[in-house]
Order: C-alpha cells, then structure tokens, then sequence
C-alpha cells in the first residue's frame, strides 16, 4: 500500500498570523479586513460578498463572515475560522469586536460606509484606520504564489508562440480580432481569465501605452505592441512584446535594441535591498542618455499576484521614492517580490515599443517567469 504525498499546509493561517503581529504592533485589539482580494489572501476564500474580524489574540477569537449564497463555499474554502452567515458582512461583525480598538482598512472603505460603521459601534469602541498593512505582506510571495505566476506566465507565453506559429497577427486582419484570438488561445491553455483586457496597438497606435484594440487592420510595415496576461489560481501574468510585420525599418530595429537594452538593465539592477527608484533609474538612464527619455512617461513596473497591479510599485516620473500605492515596503526590492520589468519609448504618430517581463526577485537577482523571446520578431 502506497501513501500519496502530504499535501502542504494551506498558507492562510501563516498569513493571518503575520498580520496579526501587525496589528498588535499598532496597538489595535482587532482588525476589520473587507478588501475582497485581502480576504482571499487571509482565507482562501473566493465568492463576492465577505468581512473578516482578526482579532489579535488568535484565530479562535476571528470570525469570518459572508451571505447565505455562500455557505457551502465558505465551508470549503475557509473551514479553519468560525463563520457567519450574514448579508451585511462588515457590520455583522461589529458586535463581536474583541477590546475597544478596531482597524480597518481606511483606503478601501468609503466616507459613506465609515459613518455606517461608526454608527453601529459599541459604545467605548474607537475605529482607526490603517493602510496597506495586508497589501504590504501579499508583495512578498511564497513558493506557492510563485508556482502560480510560473504557470500563468507559461500559459501567456505559449499562447503567443501559437499565435505568431499561426500566423494569426498578419496583414488584414483587426486589432480586435487579433487580441481575441489571444485571449482564447490562453482560455483554452486552461487561463481562468485575461489579467486586463488586453492590448494589441498596431502602427502608430503601438505609440499609445495603453491603446485599446480597434478596428485598425494590421498592415506591412506596421509594430505591433502586444500587452496582455493569464490568470492561474487567482494570480495574473503581465507580458508585452513588440513584432513587426515584414521586413523592419532601420529606426523600428533601433527603437527596439533601445528598449531591449533599457529592459536588460532594469533586470540586471534587481537584487534585494536595492531600492525600487535606483532600479528605474537604471533602466531609465539607458534611454534618457539616447535622447529619448521624454517618452518614457511611465514608471518601469509594478507587483504582480492576486492583482495585475499591486505593491511593490516603481516611481513613476517625478514621484517619490518608492513610488505611488498603499505599501510602506515598497521602498526596496525584497527577496521573493514578483514585479513586472517593462520600459518603452514612444513615438507618436510613428509607433512604441515596450517589452515586459514578469519575474521574482530572488537571492542573485532577477529570474524571469515570462520566458518568451524578447528579441524583435518579424512576421
């Protein structure tokens, strides 16, 4: 008789724990969570409607809550915490608040909804907002979250092999119709979703960062700028590549050696501890020494996960350091951080070029999970 392997402990109590450490840190008793991607990162759970009291002093004083179309799903996905079935999910766990000072998450709760829930509170309970704190451990990833990324990127990267194998992104043929067939290609890879809708820029579109695809049919001579992600277990993928149909201009080849070298050493910056911002200038330089830095407008990437955008995130042009978005850790690269590397130059009128990876920051550096080939294709 042969045993199957012990299958992992779920990550969600490990989670749970460390933003408990947290919230004791900030002197709270309890913690109110409702960002619905927060509480698949705390639970498990999938479903639309839900709330999450953590108290600090351990699981056994948490209480989950959700509505009655989800009662045998919570039972599934979350059958570690006592649960509740109730419609108004935050506000039924009011009354069970542990001790007088409740978090909750100040940059996703409403004006509207804050005085709903300060109106419902006991007396001598005090509300205080925090901001990130779950944002803030979700930019770290575990070898699970990253297995996933892995995947949705593997899928990404063979639905556009297939495409181009197909030659499906040819003359004639819609921007539209091409990113569709994109799309289906990675649905039938076995993507749950699209990370975005996905962007497919042609000709002097490819010069809009995020182009919407159209009608505009593709044409010789034409970049084609293609932006687009799987999804896997909830976590998404981010890629672009730029091609050119026919034989390329001197200045298309150009544009994209450019990009590919500002990418290369974006990449090539990324260890732990260094910060975000000398990141982005590293890739920046390579273009702003070219002469073109005033069309790179855009910061050089973002985290990647249970969102297509989240911590950590590059400084845009002319922000801080650490760049935009409720996270305090996003000050420096941490190892085991999963981050998009995606400079570009655009010309308009003319057509861009941008050309992004998703990857781990691992103990030597960057190790891309986006693994297709980054060098100009002609088709």
């Amino acid at each position: 008789m042969s045993l199957s392997p012990e299958s992992p402990s779920p990550p969600h109590p490990r989670r749970r724990a460390a933003l408990r450490a947290l919230i004791a840190d900030a002197g709270l008793d309890a913690m109110l969570i409702t960002d619905l991607i927060n509480i698949r990162y705390l639970t498990g759970f999938t479903g639309s409607n839900a709330a999450l009291l953590l108290a600090t002093s351990g699981d056994e004083s948490s209480v989950f809550c959700t509505d009655f179309r989800y009662t045998g799903q919570a039972r599934e996905e979350v059958p570690d915490l006592v649960t509740v079935i109730d419609r108004a999910s935050d506000l039924a766990l009011l009354s069970r608040t542990p001790g007088t000072r409740l978090g909750f998450e100040s940059h996703v709760v409403s004006v509207a909804r804050y005085a709903e829930l300060a109106a419902s509170l006991a007396g001598g309970t005090e509300l205080t907002g925090q901001q990130g704190l779950v944002e803030g451990l979700r930019a770290v990833k575990d070898a699970g979250e990253v297995a996933s990324l892995r995947a949705a990127c593997e899928i990404a990267d063979a639905a556009l092999a297939g495409l181009i194998q197909a030659g499906a992104i040819r003359a004639g043929r819609t921007e539209r119709e091409v990113a569709l067939d994109l799309d289906e290609r990675m649905r039938r890879l076995g993507s749950q979703d699209i990370s975005f809708p996905t962007i497919l820029a042609a000709g002097e579109n490819s010069a809009i960062p995020h182009h919407q695809p159209g009608d505009r049919k593709l044409a010789a001579g034409d970049l084609v700028k293609i932006d687009f992600g799987a999804v896997v277990d909830g976590y998404h993928s981010d890629t672009t590549r730029t091609v050119v149909l026919g034989a390329p201009a001197s200045w298309q080849v150009d544009l994209h050696e450019l990009v590919a070298r500002a990418q290369q050493a974006g990449r090539g910056a990324i260890h732990p501890g260094v910060a975000l911002a000398d990141v982005d200038d590293a890739a920046r330089g390579v273009i702003v020494t070219a002469g073109f830095g005033e069309r790179f407008g855009h910061g050089l990437g973002h985290g990647v996960g249970l969102q297509v955008h989240e911590a950590p995130w590059f400084p845009s042009v002319g922000a801080p350091s650490g760049g935009a978005g409720p996270n305090s850790r996003a000050g420096r690269m941490i190892a085991d951080m999963t981050v998009t590397v995606e400079p570009g130059v655009y010309l308009p009128g003319r057509g861009g070029v941008r050309i992004e990876d998703s990857g781990v920051v691992g103990p030597d550096g960057y190790l891309p999970l986006t693994l297709a080939p980054r060098d100009l294709v002609v088709l």
